[in-house]
């Protein structure tokens, strides 16, 4: 009878400690999904504090932008998509008539006005420019990021109508389609999807390989953590509330589906998006392909740290896959 009662008494300990192992790890995975997908600070949505920062990070383009904004030369324009939300973008003609288009995405809690530098590049190429803003970002709906998983559906949806902005026809228009972190895995999502034969080539600029290895990286980085159990519950979490997991926001898997050229460009100090992850995406796209590494950039700095270098490697590229 004694023994009995023990081994109730252990069952029923142990049954207590799994439920409050499960109840920490339930809150813990929920905190870590809010800090990671719904940041407290989504500077994005601070226009005023993202023209400082253009003006601050980039002040030889001082003049362009201002010219830009009295000259009321950035439309703005809005679709919905498949899910009903609203998104909206900007739009820039090129200097001159032109069929070239360049939709370039921005990244993690950014906006179109902060991918202005990278749409500079393209105009001094006589390109019509399309900034999207991603669901969560800027003035488009959503309350959280994506990282790239679903807004991959929400850029085709933004190619296709990206001719019409510029009164081009899908026969005559020759696009690329460029993006910077977030926003480069989001082009490479979208790069292993079917794209209209007017897309002609890919430029991501330091992405990573999936939303499961950027996590766990800045899991180690910030927090001190392995990556189990709290990734792997906190990705559980992720399906349950938004319909996607970490692992299946892989841009390493949609590479190897794409056929079209794509340019790879990383800075070699990147310890948000760390170097190494360009070398298996680069390995995983079959060719054609090239790559270019700025040296001592950080994340998102090669256009800063290196201009010149970054519009020739760009041009190259561009103008051997897109303007042909």
């Amino acid at each position: 009878m004694q023994n009995r009662r023990s081994r109730y008494l252990v069952l029923w300990i142990v049954l207590g400690v799994l439920a409050f192992l499960t109840v920490v790890l339930g809150g813990a995975s929920w905190y870590m999904l809010d800090y990671a997908l719904r940041p407290s600070f989504n500077k994005g949505r601070h226009e005023a504090y993202i023209w400082k920062r253009v003006r601050h990070d980039y002040p030889s383009l001082r003049s362009w932008t201002d010219s830009l904004r009295s000259n009321h030369c950035l439309h703005d324009t809005v679709i919905v998509n498949a899910r009903g939300d609203s998104l909206h973008g900007v739009y820039l003609f090129a200097p001159r008539r032109s069929n070239k288009v360049a939709v370039v995405v921005h990244g993690y809690t950014d906006c179109a006005i902060y991918m202005l530098p990278w749409a500079k590049v393209y105009q001094e190429m006589n390109y019509n420019v399309l900034l999207p803003e991603l669901y969560g970002n800027g003035h488009s709906a959503g309350d959280h990021q994506q990282m790239g998983w679903q807004d991959r559906e929400d850029v085709l949806q933004w190619i296709d109508i990206a001719n019409r902005c510029f009164g081009l026809s899908d026969s005559l228009s020759r696009m690329v389609v460029h993006g910077i972190s977030m926003g480069a895995a989001t082009t490479m999502c979208v790069s292993g999807e079917q794209t209209p034969s007017f897309v002609k080539a890919f430029v991501e600029d330091c992405g990573y390989t999936s939303a499961w290895d950027e996590f766990g990286s800045e899991l180690h980085d910030q927090f001190g953590l392995p990556s189990f159990p709290l990734l792997y519950s906190a990705s559980a979490l992720c399906c349950l509330r938004y319909g996607w997991s970490f692992g299946e926001a892989s841009p390493l898997r949609m590479v190897a589906h794409c056929r079209k050229p794509m340019l790879f460009i990383h800075g070699t100090k990147d310890d948000f998006v760390p170097t190494w992850m360009v070398d298996p995406l680069y390995k995983a796209k079959p060719q054609p392909k090239e790559k270019w590494l700025a040296q001592g950039s950080a994340h998102a700095r090669s256009l800063h740290d290196h201009p010149q270098a970054y519009r020739c490697v760009v041009k190259q590229f561009v103008e051997h896959y897109v303007e042909p």
